[in-house]
């Protein structure tokens, strides 16, 4: 399957591509001539198959959504999907949209092998993801470089978004344990012209409008302009809400044929009500349901980013290529909010002694993250004893400063009750009165006011990275690919009461075969490993009940990085002329010196390297078209984790928090006419334990049970559209039309679960010019 299986269009080109045009003279191209068309004879005209009018037909359109995509982003990957050993899961534009999803976090949630994590302390809400067991909040890129801190991410400027599998430290550096995400943005293109506006409106005070304008200047220069405005309450919860602004233009130059430009400045401001949702009753063992909404005026999660991003590349001759990305970006994120959670009143509560009730905490945070980041790769195809080789040779350095802070809280309003704590009495605030009635104005019951405190944590690390990978083919049937990669890097962290420096030098490589069974069919086999460092994850700060770096100066520096290394074997196969790709993989992830912290979750002692934990599933997937009316995305996953070492013995054998044994995805598309539509999706995650990450989930040895459980869940979601003209469709989603109540993390003690949304209805228009 190494020849051009992919390299004729999908989904049977000319009736696509006549169903996509609108009208030919918006279809460019630098080395062809336009071409136009009779719109009454659509169906016999035949655009201009260059790849980026390919790209355009594939991406841009809403009548006839493209759900597979044949190759990645990253140009590192240079051979197809369907011939690379690992699994890589690509989200297009078309798949994404029809979701209704619009944040990453939901978009990625709903992926089999993909859970959500919790967190404080600069951590934003939801945005913590864990792939295979493994935290990945710190492995997320766009376009193939790092972005790091802890933000709000949005879909508005996306053309798609794939989920790597695996350990993928050859390219990505340090981190990627269980896989890595990247997002690939819009970028402007002379190929073609087009516009096309979004503008969507439904339940729960949901609109939203977006812009997506593509305008070619000449045939060297173009300019794209991706544009947002939406807001919403969060479905079943009133007054969590979300708004969200963003904008992003894009420009590319070609200056020769074999020198091009491209550049783009993004910014979104993000403005969240957030919701802690339910918390754990460890009574009942289940999250307390029909929650009332507790929180407070003035709550927030706010998020700003803003990047420029400039790409080069050159080409040398039809054998060797030059390719630059350089980044600078600055992100802030910043939050404080309310949670909720079960007490008793304490004997010497004035109003009800003894009763049980729900009072109110709270918790807050602020990051700025200022970063810099660039990857040089030369690209040369040659012979090497009589070998055809694709080689990649790559240089890369970062410069990431993270500043972790607080706010400084006051609580202006009187307590309103006396609960219980472990060993004293706190005046609280409870949302339940004497009488076990909600009480009134609950938003207004602590009247807190803030100011920006002083930075508890700055962290800043310097990576200089060289890498270098070659796909190899051996015969016409069996390839290689291979790579190696050293990051050296010096590491910093300012806390409140240590600064921890220390520098180091990570190595890691991936080996793969794929051996083709025939032209519509292959095996293969594949070895990774990863490295992750102390006190790496760049939300931490010093905070050891995360991960973070903590304990002396010299035990953090000499601590050993944690070594994960990965064994896959799978199967790839295309099936229905080429126009629909099925995978199956097995695999074993293991991780070696895993950092725990010893002891009481916060305690000085710090992490020592006592643990070691093992990954073991099995996943299958099948994308892109069934007949030409049936599209599908589909993926499965059925996994086992368990400690294997730990400081506790206690802890062998448990398996990892966060972790969800069994998870599957299923969206559908039926083209029931020309112009109608209708198609779903099926979320389904199994239950999973609370914890400390990367560790062993907490576990009740005297009643023999893990200690927090999020219960598992299922989500049925429907669409259907209309095209009622060639430029304009309309599409209606129903989010969790079952109106399931379910739970998709829990923090580790059990004091908040987030909740899922509840049934929702979004109506939108499309209108493409």
């Amino acid at each position: 399957m190494k020849s051009n299986s992919y390299s004729k269009l999908s989904l049977g080109a000319q009736a696509v591509a006549a169903a996509l045009v609108f009208g030919c003279p918006a279809v460019y191209a630098a080395d062809t001539t336009k071409e136009t068309c009779d719109k009454d004879i659509l169906a016999n005209c035949k655009p201009a198959e260059t790849d980026e009018s390919i790209e355009r037909i594939r991406v841009h359109g809403v009548q006839n959504s493209v759900y597979m995509f044949n190759s990645s982003a990253d140009k590192r990957r240079l051979a197809e999907l369907v011939d690379t050993p690992q699994v890589i899961t690509v989200l297009t534009q078309d798949q994404i949209q029809e979701s209704g999803n619009t944040d990453l976090k939901d978009i990625l949630s709903a992926q089999a092998g993909v859970t959500l994590g919790t967190g404080e302390n600069g951590n934003a809400f939801g945005d913590r993801y864990i792939i295979r067991g493994h935290e990945a909040r710190s492995d997320v890129f766009v376009d193939g470089l790092r972005d790091p801190g802890m933000t709000t991410r949005e879909s508005f400027a996306t053309e798609r978004v794939e989920i790597t599998k695996g350990p993928s430290s050859t390219f990505a550096g340090r981190g990627s344990s269980g896989g890595a995400i990247n997002s690939v943005t819009k970028k402007a293109s002379v190929a073609y012209d087009f516009g096309r506006v979004d503008l969507g409106v439904g339940t729960d005070d949901h609109s939203r409008i977006t812009i997506d304008y593509n305008l070619p200047l000449s045939e060297k220069v173009a300019v794209r302009l991706n544009g947002l405005t939406a807001q919403e309450d969060k479905p079943g919860r009133e007054g969590i809400s979300s708004k969200r602004e963003g904008v992003q233009l894009s420009g590319v130059y070609e200056t020769t044929d074999a020198l091009t430009f491209t550049a783009d400045v993004y910014h979104l401001n993000a403005e969240d009500v957030p919701d802690l949702g339910s918390y754990f009753d460890k009574d009942t063992r289940k999250p307390l349901e029909d929650i009332p909404v507790y929180a407070q005026d003035g709550d927030f999660l706010d998020s700003e980013v803003t990047t420029f991003t400039l790409r080069t590349e050159y080409e040398l001759n039809s054998d060797i290529t030059l390719y630059n990305a350089t980044r600078v970006g600055h992100t802030e994120n910043g939050y404080i909010t309310t949670g909720m959670s079960g007490s008793t009143r304490a004997d010497t509560d004035a109003t009800a002694p003894g009763v049980d009730t729900l009072k109110l905490s709270t918790h807050q945070g602020n990051q700025d993250v200022d970063y810099f980041s660039t990857q040089l790769n030369l690209f040369w195809n040659t012979k090497i004893f009589g070998f055809n080789n694709k080689l990649v040779f790559g240089l890369e350095y970062t410069d990431e400063n993270v500043d972790n802070g607080v706010y400084n809280i006051t609580k202006n309003n009187p307590t309103n009750c006396s609960t219980k704590g472990s060993s004293s009495v706190s005046e609280s605030y409870c949302i339940i009165d004497g009488n076990g009635n909600t009480v009134d104005n609950i938003s207004q019951l602590i009247g807190y006011s803030y100011v920006k405190g002083e930075s508890d944590a700055i962290f800043d690390i310097k990576t200089v990275a060289a890498y270098m990978m070659d796909n190899v083919e051996l015969t016409e049937q069996l390839s290689m690919f291979y790579g190696l990669r050293l990051d050296s890097f010096d590491y910093s962290n300012q806390t409140s009461k240590t600064l921890y420096e220390y520098s180091d030098t990570m190595y890691n490589f991936n080996f793969g075969l794929v051996y083709d069974l025939s032209e519509d069919a292959n095996i293969y086999a594949n070895y990774s490993t990863a490295t992750n460092i102390n006190g790496g994850e760049s939300d931490l700060g010093g905070n050891c009940g995360y991960g973070g770096v903590c304990g002396t100066e010299d035990q953090a520096s000499e601590a050993d990085a944690e070594i994960v290394e990965n064994i896959e074997l799978g199967t790839k196969w295309m099936l229905f002329d080429d126009k629909m790709m099925f995978s199956a993989s097995i695999f074993q992830i293991t991780k070696s010196d895993v950092m725990e912290s010893v002891g009481d979750s916060y305690t000085t002692l710090g992490t020592l390297n006592t643990g070691e934990n093992r990954v073991k599933g099995i996943e299958f997937g099948m994308v892109g078209n069934i007949t030409d009316e049936l599209s599908i995305q589909f993926s499965a996953a059925k996994m086992d984790s368990e400690v294997l070492e730990s400081y506790d013995p206690a802890n062998v054998g448990l398996t990892l928090s966060n972790f969800a044994d069994e998870s599957a995805y299923l969206q559908l598309r039926y083209q029931l006419t020309e112009s109608f539509v209708i198609g779903g999706s099926y979320t389904y995650q199994s239950n999973m334990f609370g914890g400390q990450p990367d560790t062993a989930a907490g576990y009740d040895a005297t009643n023999e049970r893990y200690s927090i459980e999020v219960p598992s869940y299922q989500v049925v979601d429907l669409f259907a559209s209309y095209n009622a003209t060639e430029a304009l469709t309309f599409r209606l989603n129903v989010g969790n039309v079952m109106d399931e109540e379910y739970w998709t993390a829990a923090y580790r003690s059990g004091a908040f679960m987030y909740l899922g949304d509840a049934r929702n209805s979004r109506l939108s228009m499309t209108y493409e010019f």
